[in-house]
């Protein structure tokens, strides 16, 4: 492991993935920003399947894939082959981190599992993200990211009383978990340095834990109280103000002015300062007890005023509000781009493509985006001569037996 203070925080780390879709994939893309060196497994002709999703015109690949495989280098491998399994045994020989989101058992089965490669690279980090876990009882059911969401409790809280839980908008239970994964990766790294464990750990990472872990205080109250906390729309219950008020140029923006200082500025802002006297508003508590009536009487004002004007009265007030955004608005802001959140990046095959820029923002060790997606095994020759050492011939070889 290379010292890491050199500009980007995780230079120096390789992190080979075995993954598909978006979990294990958006983990590995998220340490490749911060300058790990990720190589991506492939099956040959195929590739993850994320090269084709979303919209795109005859002839272009993905741009999902252009930002999802970012900073990465892609090359394919055949583990059904024992030559196959050998080459990717000795290429986690040289890792600091495997990053895997195949079903229980499938690595084991290629004799590629924690405990195998650990006898080759004891310092090896690996993080393993499944449906369900490793272990219990449910650890051999599949599991995409949409079923973590509903069995983590996510999808039965969103939407509207009396309406079907909806989709979120986004795939957000897999990108949680790959989040918990990279954090669970950082800390791994952090213990070699810090604490100077001369061995690695395997990382378990479950999809429906990682969507329960943020659902604050969901399973507390009900232990506590049996209260079970339902779907209740755009508005959060015994909090008020807070919510979205449609504009009377039919946009949407969030107001949230709900803790007594807030409030008072709001009251203050829109001319109703009597609401400061009345007994069923002047208090967090009575606010909340009168909620629906509240928000009524907020929606009202803003009904019939333009966004920009609500905006604008909102931040002059110092009270928290803003615009509900699409793409379109996003693309326009300029404090998306001034903080460099929408960046453009060249592709090959494709020209010109956007995507989200870095996140979290580090002053010493920032990340960056050096290239866009590859295509399926371009760096085939890199990884294979290079790295692991191959001569041409033996290259050739494996190529021609449909290895690589």
């Amino acid at each position: 492991m290379e010292n890491i203070h050199s500009g980007e925080a995780l230079k120096g780390i390789r992190v080979v993935e075995f993954g598909n879709f978006i979990a294990g994939p958006y983990l590995t893309r998220f340490l490749g920003d911060f300058g790990a060196e990720v190589i991506k497994i492939e099956v040959p002709g195929q590739g993850d399947p994320i090269r084709k999703w979303g919209s795109k015109q005859e002839g272009d690949k993905s741009v999902w894939w252009a930002a999802q495989a970012r900073n990465k280098k892609c090359i394919t491998l055949n583990l059904k082959t024992e030559e196959g399994q050998e080459l990717a045994r000795k290429l986690c020989s040289s890792a600091d981190i495997v990053v895997e989101n195949l079903r229980p058992g499938s690595l084991e089965k290629m004799n590629l599992g924690y405990e195998s490669l650990k006898e080759l690279n004891k310092k090896l980090i690996m993080v393993r993200i499944s449906g369900f876990g490793q272990t219990g009882p449910y650890k051999d059911r599949a599991g995409f990211g949409s079923v973590g969401e509903a069995m983590g409790g996510l999808r039965y809280v969103t939407g509207f009383p009396g309406k079907v839980p909806p989709r979120i908008g986004v795939s957000i239970g897999d990108t949680l978990t790959a989040l918990f994964g990279a954090l669970g990766a950082v800390m791994a790294l952090f213990n070699q340095v810090k604490n100077k464990d001369s061995e690695g750990q395997e990382i378990d990472v479950a999809l429906y834990e990682s969507v329960f872990a943020v659902m604050e205080n969901g399973i507390g109250e009900y232990y506590k109280y049996g209260i079970i906390k339902e779907r209740t729309g755009s508005n959060l219950p015994g909090v008020a103000p807070s919510n979205l008020y449609e504009t009377s140029d039919g946009k949407w923006v969030i107001v949230a002015a709900n803790s007594d200082h807030l409030f008072k500025r709001l009251a203050v802002a829109i001319g109703r300062k009597e609401w400061l006297e009345n007994p069923r508003f002047n208090t967090h508590e009575s606010r909340g007890q009168n909620q629906d009536e509240i928000e009524g009487l907020v929606g009202e004002w803003v009904k019939v005023n333009p966004a920009e004007k609500v905006l604008a009265l909102m931040d002059e007030h110092g009270i928290p509000a803003g615009p509900v955004y699409n793409m379109e608005d996003i693309s326009r802001d300029e404090h998306f781009h001034e903080r460099n959140m929408i960046q453009e990046i060249e592709d090959k095959d494709m020209g010109s493509v956007h995507m989200p820029g870095i996140v979290p923002k580090m002053s010493k060790t920032p990340g960056s985006i050096k290239w866009s997606g590859p295509s399926i095994g371009e760096n085939n020759q890199e990884v294979y001569q290079n790295i692991l050492g191959l001569s041409i011939e033996d290259y050739e070889d494996l190529q021609s037996k449909g290895v690589i």
